[in-house]
């Protein structure tokens, strides 16, 4: 091949991350909008705002984060279905409760599948149930103890009615044949908050509540990944307890219906490179959190197999929001 002809296919195909030609110029030209339906500040918003500073260097253009919360976790959702154009320049966290959610209401809401499109998997959740240090439960089968001697007088935190940590906790008072009273807030945060000013028993949520455990103010009962964590060796996992139950609520990146292939490819591949450096991997390790990598078509794989589940267990625990 002639060096000019050679020099020109190299530029056309670029390198690592080279983005596709579109219309008038090639993508991404302009800052990227990445909408977080949950306040800011916790171990998810601290892995996507790392890695959306190196995407920024591969891709050139700003990822500029947008935290949404309320709603049980919807106004991201609502916004790629019905305002969001498939243009690559507005994407979500996309979690479980987007897959549910239809479920739960006779008002129209979107279809979890064809209403969006699958960019990326990236991790999950660290999930534990705490209470303060000063509580008289010094187990969680104390706590089920409590509650079975006190039907429905402890209260537990969630991020939302019908969340992944909420239907956990259900299913768990299910087996055990117990009631305690669900106190949803609009974060994980909040219920930290609540557990501090004695509002509530048990907090039931993401690790909002890990400087507060290291710190001695409360203590962790349960966490609901598959092994026991290295930094809290002691707390028992949902295997241990005979629950048989791992509870990690995956979570990644989705855009509108109907975006390019050829953007999700650039996307997914500066997400992946993303969520594989270092920096990143640091925040994985000193949180916790799960490895949950999967690509588009393994992403909308799981998502399509998990909206069954969710079907169902909306079902049979008979959950509305009406």
């Amino acid at each position: 091949m002639p060096a000019i002809a050679r020099r020109a296919a190299l530029l056309g195909l670029g390198a690592g991350l080279a983005a596709p030609a579109l219309g008038q110029g090639r993508y991404p030209n302009r800052s990227i909008r990445f909408l977080i339906p949950w306040p800011p500040g916790g171990a998810l918003d601290a892995l996507h705002r790392q890695m959306f500073e190196i995407v920024q260097k591969d891709l050139g253009q700003s990822v500029v984060i947008e935290n949404r919360p309320g709603a049980r976790g919807t106004q991201a959702a609502l916004f790629l279905v019905n305002q969001a154009q498939p243009d690559g320049y507005t994407l979500a966290h996309h979690h479980l409760s987007i897959l549910r959610h239809p479920f739960l209401t006779k008002q129209k809401t979107w279809d979890p599948i064809a209403d969006f499109t699958y960019v990326m998997q990236v991790s999950g959740f660290l999930f534990g149930t705490v209470v303060r240090s000063d509580s008289p439960h010094r187990s969680f089968a104390d706590l089920i103890a409590a509650a079975r001697k006190r039907p429905g007088e402890l209260t537990f935190s969630t991020s939302g009615i019908a969340t992944t940590n909420h239907i956990a906790m259900e299913e768990i008072c299910g087996r055990e044949g117990v009631q305690m009273t669900h106190v949803p807030f609009r974060g994980a945060q909040e219920g930290v908050t609540a557990l501090l000013g004695r509002q509530i028993d048990v907090v039931a949520d993401s690790a909002a509540w890990r400087p507060n455990v290291e710190a001695g103010e409360f203590r962790l009962l349960s966490v609901w990944t598959r092994e026991r964590l290295a930094a809290f060796p002691e707390a028992p996992t949902l295997h241990d307890l005979g629950y048989g139950m791992t509870v990690t609520s995956p979570y990644g990146i989705a855009g509108p219906k109907g975006l390019d292939p050829a953007i999700v490819d650039v996307l997914h591949r500066a997400f992946r490179k993303a969520l594989e450096d270092e920096a990143s991997q640091a925040i994985i390790r000193r949180w916790d959190m799960p490895q949950e990598y999967l690509g588009p078509a393994d992403y909308l794989a799981f998502a399509k197999a998990r909206v069954e589940y969710e079907k169902q267990m909306v079902a049979r625990l008979g959950l509305t929001i009406d």
